[in-house]
């Protein structure tokens, strides 16, 4: 059953227990880590549903090996062979807390906004759960950066409810760096027209 709702409107068990054991594997890590992803929308105010967790660990001090016992003690196990490699090389330990079956995802952080922000995440209580949660701004660059339609829809909703709160100049510099990276000039073209909506262009 997917996780659903506004804050802590509606919630499962099992969703909780996942988000529970999560925070506690990567505080008992002592690296910073922020949770991001659907979650974190709706722990910012947005409704819409999810059916995992997606989270990012400072990786300066942290390899995949101690990320992946940390977790093993928490019942978050891996999901796929060869997961310690796949997070070498891709930045991501995929995995799965058992007893419930909620997929976990965490990323390996290591570029500059990255570290930022998980600097800047807050700690919230969501569905009886304490841990820290990435802010509405962040959340609006990561999703640019992936550009799915889910995201999109993401950042127009989190724009409607945060927006005149957000450092718009520094999301539009970040956004404007990684699509320069990526040599995709149609980022921040994407990122103008949903501001210009949400009637912050």
């Amino acid at each position: 059953m997917p996780f659903e709702g506004a804050g802590h409107a509606l919630s499962t068990g099992g969703f909780a227990d996942a988000l529970q054991a999560l925070s506690r594997a990567l505080e008992a890590l002592g690296s910073p880590f922020a949770i991001i992803g659907g979650v974190a929308v709706i722990a910012n105010g947005v409704s819409r549903s999810t059916v995992d967790i997606d989270a990012t660990v400072s990786a300066q001090a942290v390899e995949p090996e101690r990320l992946a016992a940390a977790l093993a003690h928490q019942d978050i196990l891996p999901r796929i062979e060869g997961a310690l490699e796949f997070a070498r090389s891709r930045h991501i330990f995929l995995a799965e807390h058992r007893p419930s079956g909620v997929p976990v995802d965490i990323s390996l952080a290591w570029l500059p906004f990255e570290e930022e922000a998980i600097a800047a995440a807050e700690e919230r209580d969501f569905a009886g759960v304490r841990t820290r949660v990435a802010r509405p701004a962040d959340l609006v660059i990561y999703k640019m950066v992936a550009a799915r339609p889910r995201d999109l829809d993401d950042i127009e909703n989190l724009l409607a409810v945060h927006g005149r709160t957000m450092d718009l100049r520094r999301i539009r510099a970040v956004v404007a760096d990684f699509a320069a990276v990526l040599e995709d000039e149609e980022r921040p073209a994407v990122l103008k027209r949903l501001l210009r909506q949400a009637g912050l262009g």
